[in-house]
């Protein structure tokens, strides 16, 4: 007798989550930029401390910050029990403090809630792109 397994994996290889990573970085760069011109283009101001944040500048650090979390949700993936959830929970609370520099920057209050704004965007594309493929 025969029997057919339905193998349907939820975990990666760390290539595919890397590669993963990268294009939701691309994605999430983009849309903080696109916030960032929006908000420029609506009269937001982007000085911060009297110094402009160019709107490429979002892009960059984004980028940067997202690919710290693809490398934390590689580790994750090697090392922890439940990777996924780890990977969540640690990337929201890493988002959540990510916004106490915005609340106490020296900045208009427009200013800062776009700020905000930017990270809550990239975590939204980020986020959960990265851990789709990690196990649950």
């Amino acid at each position: 007798m025969t029997t057919a397994v339905n193998t349907t994996r939820t975990t990666s290889t760390v290539g595919a989550l890397i590669r993963t990573g990268a294009v939701a970085t691309v994605a999430a760069c983009a849309a903080t930029m696109a916030v960032a011109a929006i908000g420029r283009a609506a009269g937001i101001s982007l000085d911060l401390g009297g110094a402009p944040i160019p709107v490429t500048g979002f892009g960059v650090l984004t980028a940067v910050f997202s690919l710290i979390g693809v490398v934390i949700a590689a580790l994750l993936s090697r090392f922890a029990r439940r990777p996924r959830r780890t990977f969540v929970r640690t990337t929201v609370a890493l988002t959540a403090l990510s916004l106490v520099p915005d609340v106490i920057a020296d900045a208009g209050a427009g200013t800062k809630a776009l700020l905000m704004l930017t990270h809550l965007v990239a975590a939204a594309i980020v986020i959960p792109a990265v851990a789709r493929r990690l196990a649950a």
